[in-house]
């Protein structure tokens, strides 16, 4: 069939990413000598720099990782609810979410640590040597991608009258970034420069050098900045002032934890996802939806097909609505068993539905926010920023700074074996405004959480906030054989089961796995769940669709009661993946042609 690239084929190493300067900066390390996670780090930092709408240095990643001959971990980088960060707290402010900007939003910030403790356990580079990179497009500049720009004059207001320090980075002369202009962060690179030279003054070792780079984020000059800026009165969605609550002890406090993954089989594979406290384990309900053997499933690609994804996506997310958090123990192996899910199955009728179905694993009942049943009920509400607008994935935003939020990827394998996923996030340019003397700013993934009590996604002081951030990483025989993931928020865990079923379920290409023919599949998505993003919205029954995936399809879906919006035909999703055969050594990759960065490179 047609792609719009060929799937890369090697032996030495493959890098696929959301933008083309990461992927070639993690190629460079490889080229270099480094191994996967040296080359996942370096990348994740460039990602920071070239891609700061969609991800900053005091966000959040997970990372799924794979070392050679090694067990499959999951390390969380994903920061938890300041002390101060209760729901009653919210509450007295007279707030019923929490804002959608603004330091009141913002989690302990979870990325750095988290590659920092990659780069100590499993990579073999020194900080300086993997920095080098960022710290060069931040110092030098790079030229952005349109979208930057595009992001900065939709909050052109807010900046210029509230955000002040913002405006100088990203509107220097009122201008905002754009193509052919470099855009520099001299803050950021000074940060990067001063991290580096404390590192190398607490000692000559490499894992010593690191572990002074994590003390001087958690407790150092980073720390300080950060907990005077949350502690400024800032404008936010809720259209007041707000200080936050994060501070000093909290971000002392904070490590980033290794974790098993969870684990669903399907038809011979083993997917593996991070817990609960983020959306990946819907992937698996999702898979687990589907009859165990592809023979029952109706054939790929048809209308059928779709509609039958489509609701088994509304019965996994409605669930993860339920269902998943860090506030309280979520009930995965009954959310995961053969019994639960044949009875969720035969809840997919020949029709749409419009009803959030949760279950009741175990017998439990379920538990929705207020919001979420509110919102739920009102089957003609229709919020631009609840909801998805056609487009690649990237973040629909107000002038308030207010979006559904989205994210970067990466994955990586080396000639020895060695697999990462990463899914790097928050801390936006429009989250917060940059801390001047860091050159970026908070992230605000509190938004994430209720403020109901007694949901297992409740605001809760030293819990993590439900994520949306998923990278998978999939075996075969025991074996990892692929990584993969993609922006897009609740979207995330929709686009890469498609994208999974079309590896799984097509012929082969080439002797390999068809990566880039997945990818280049035409794409859709549903938003009939809440939106995890202020303000929470939904659309019962809507979805969106590519162009391409023809007529015939469009109108079998209408008949059936979907609410059915055409976009473009290069407008859903931006997956990126590697792969590897351990039979022969094949190492595989593919990226992304939609938005026009994302790119593979290996050789």
């Amino acid at each position: 069939m047609f792609t719009t690239r060929p799937t890369l084929h090697g032996t030495f190493g493959m890098v696929s990413s959301t933008h083309w300067l990461a992927s070639q900066s993690a190629m460079a390390v490889l080229e270099g000598g480094g191994n996967a996670f040296d080359a996942a780090v370096a990348a994740g930092f460039v990602l920071h720099v070239v891609e700061p709408h969609l991800n900053g240095p005091a966000g959040e990643v997970p990372v799924i990782l794979a070392p050679a001959q090694g067990a499959v971990r999951v390390l969380c980088g994903q920061g938890p609810a300041p002390r101060g960060a209760s729901a009653a707290h919210y509450r007295s402010l007279g707030l019923d979410l929490v804002p959608g900007t603004g330091p009141l939003a913002a989690a302990v910030p979870g990325a750095f640590d988290a590659w920092m403790l990659l780069l100590r356990d499993h990579g073999t580079r020194r900080l300086a040597d993997v920095l080098s990179y960022a710290v060069g497009y931040a110092e030098r500049g790079h030229s952005p991608v349109e979208r930057v720009g595009e992001t900065v004059e939709t909050v052109r207001e807010l900046f210029e009258t509230e955000w002040t320090s913002s405006a100088a980075l990203y509107l220097p002369g009122g201008r905002p970034p754009a193509p052919g202009r470099l855009l520099r962060n001299p803050a950021l690179a000074a940060t990067w420069r001063r991290v580096i030279a404390e590192a190398e003054a607490a000692g000559s070792g490499r894992e010593a050098q690191i572990e002074a780079a994590r003390r001087v984020w958690r407790e150092g000059f980073v720390a300080e900045a950060l907990a005077a800026a949350a502690a400024r009165p800032t404008l936010d969605t809720s259209g007041v002032r707000h200080r936050g609550v994060l501070d000093g002890d909290d971000l002392a406090a904070f490590a980033a934890t290794y974790e098993e993954p969870v684990r669903h089989d399907w038809n011979g594979w083993t997917v593996c996802k991070a817990g609960p406290w983020s959306q990946g384990p819907a992937f698996l309900q999702q898979l687990a939806l589907l009859p165990d053997d592809p023979a029952g499933l109706p054939p790929y690609g048809t209308p059928e097909y779709a509609h039958t994804l489509i609701e088994g996506t509304k019965l996994a997310m409605a669930d993860r609505e339920a269902w998943y958090g860090d506030a309280a123990d979520v009930p995965l192996a009954d959310l995961l068993s053969p019994e639960y899910n044949a009875a969720r199955r035969a809840l997919i009728g020949p029709e749409a539905s419009y009803a959030l179905r949760p279950g009741s694993p175990g017998g439990r009942p379920p538990a929705l926010s207020g919001h979420a049943t509110a919102v739920a009920a009102e089957e003609e509400r229709f919020d631009p920023l609840g909801v998805s607008a056609p487009g690649t994935g990237e973040p629909t935003v107000g002038w308030d700074g207010a979006t559904r939020g989205d994210t970067c990827h990466l994955d990586v394998v080396d000639r020895w074996g060695n697999m990462v996923a990463a899914t790097p996030s928050g801390g936006w340019l429009h989250s917060n405004p940059v801390v001047p003397e860091l050159g970026f700013p908070l992230g605000t993934r509190l938004q994430m959480a209720w403020l109901d009590p007694g949901l297992p996604n409740t605001l809760t002081p030293g819990r993590r906030p439900r994520t949306t951030l998923t990278p998978s990483l999939a075996l075969r025989g025991g074996e990892p054989v692929l990584a993969f993931g993609t922006p897009g928020g609740d979207q995330q865990d929709q686009w890469q089961v498609h994208f999974f079923l079309a590896v799984a379920l097509r012929e082969p290409v080439r002797g390999g796995w068809d990566l880039q023919g997945a990818v280049d599949a035409p794409n859709w998505h549903t938003d009939s769940f809440p939106s995890s993003f202020y303000p929470r919205g939904m659309v019962p029954g809507a979805v969106t669709v590519e162009s391409r995936i023809g007529a015939e399809t469009v109108e079998e879906l209408r008949r059936r009661g979907h609410r059915v919006t055409v976009a473009g035909a290069w407008t859903e999703g931006r997956l990126s993946a590697v792969a590897r055969d351990p039979e022969t050594g094949v190492l595989s990759a593919a990226a992304n042609p939609r938005g026009m960065q994302g790119y593979a490179v290996g050789r």
